[in-house]
């Protein structure tokens, strides 16, 4: 995408949310989430785990400053979705005892950092499997139901916007790491297994009444700080292997939303493209000081480029993530608004509303009328 492109995107951006916010035309009530650390708003806060992000540094840029749970310095993608579509600030975890089903009408997230497709990912590193998550999302249509009637539960499960953001452990944290799931699968195999499972996934939220769903492809894995500083190490795959299998991925992820959206009558269910938002800003990080980048990121309240696109902010950058990023090490970064990684797994903030603001525009605008 041209720099210039991005520009006009952005125009078109603020003239859309404009006519949302004066017209009051925007049809999603909601946001309901489900994956991993990218969305987790802080359930993992409630389970015994070491996958947690409860302290500082993480949140240092939330309202308040507050470690919320969420593997960052501030607020997620799904966080400043719900913002742009003029719904609330920030999408509350379900497992948060500081919201109630009064809260979760207009946005939750039942996201478990850590987890993933594979039982095995979230069984490796004691956290809430999808299968759980989907066990809670029942859950909460009959807190739904109890609370403001059958009719109320029906149409939000049906109009809410379904965000579904997974799969990146199965690799980077298991497949790539943890023998077991390499010696019983070939990369090609262990993708279809994957599939299965989301296939599997996305016909059970659509027979609990799910219509809106976008669901979220890889990342550049490759390029994450950990995966590059883990790489040459011996029995490791080389980038160009991880790398390979983050893109083969995405286009059977592509292919399989294509069949199912023929398979299920009345769905509208969407591929969201990350990878390559994310690659752009790490192989560019300067061209987002450019000039003609500022109305750009104006929409989301930044006007400086990234200096760092290799270590993440927190301590060195390297391997650090969760409990490693101990607070108050004086190898972190001062600013993490010069950073496109937070930790070394996960992206900053900044990154975070620049690839919100990019979804806006290629996929989230297909459900706004």
């Amino acid at each position: 995408m041209s720099i210039q492109y991005s520009l006009l995107l952005c125009i078109l951006n603020i003239l859309a949310y404009s006519v949302l916010e004066i017209t009051g035309t925007n049809k999603i009530p909601g946001l309901i989430v489900f994956g991993d650390s990218t969305v987790d708003g802080g359930n993992n806060n409630q389970i015994l785990t070491l996958i947690k992000a409860d302290f500082p540094p993480y949140g240092q840029d939330f309202e308040g400053g507050k470690p919320t749970g969420r593997f960052c310095n501030g607020r997620l993608v799904t966080d400043f979705l719900s913002e742009m579509l003029g719904i609330k600030h920030s999408i509350p975890a379900y497992l948060d005892p500081d919201f109630g089903i009064e809260d979760f009408v207009t946005g939750v997230t039942f996201a478990s950092s850590g987890t993933g497709y594979d039982v095995a990912t979230s069984t490796i590193l004691a956290v809430i499997p999808l299968s759980e998550e989907l066990e809670y999302f029942k859950e909460y249509l009959q807190k739904l139901t109890s609370n403001f009637g059958n009719d109320r539960a029906v149409e939000t499960a049906r109009e809410s916007l379904y965000i579904i953001s997974i799969g990146t452990n199965d690799f980077v944290l298991n497949y790539f790491t943890v023998p077991g799931r390499s010696s019983q699968f070939t990369v090609d195999e262990y993708q279809d297994f994957l599939l299965g499972a989301a296939r599997n996934f996305l016909i059970e939220l659509y027979g609990l009444g799910a219509r809106k769903i976008v669901i979220v492809g890889l990342p550049p894995c490759g390029c994450l700080p950990i995966v590059k500083t883990l790489n040459g190490i011996s029995g490791r795959p080389n980038l160009e292997v991880i790398k390979k299998a983050s893109k083969d991925y995405n286009v059977k992820l592509q292919n399989l939303v294509a069949s199912l959206s023929i398979e299920l009558k009345g769905i509208k269910l969407v591929y969201a493209d990350i990878y390559n938002p994310l690659l752009r800003i790490i192989q560019n990080p300067n061209l987002y000081a450019n000039i003609l980048f500022f109305f750009h990121e104006l929409c989301m309240g930044y006007h400086k480029g990234f200096e760092n696109a290799e270590e993440g902010c927190c301590a060195t950058g390297t391997l650090e993530f969760g409990f490693l990023c101990i607070p108050g090490n004086v190898l972190s970064c001062p600013d993490p608004s010069k950073y496109v990684f937070f930790d070394a797994v996960h992206p900053s903030e900044k990154v975070y509303g620049i690839i919100a603001s990019t979804l806006m525009d290629t996929t989230i605008s297909q459900f706004v009328k």
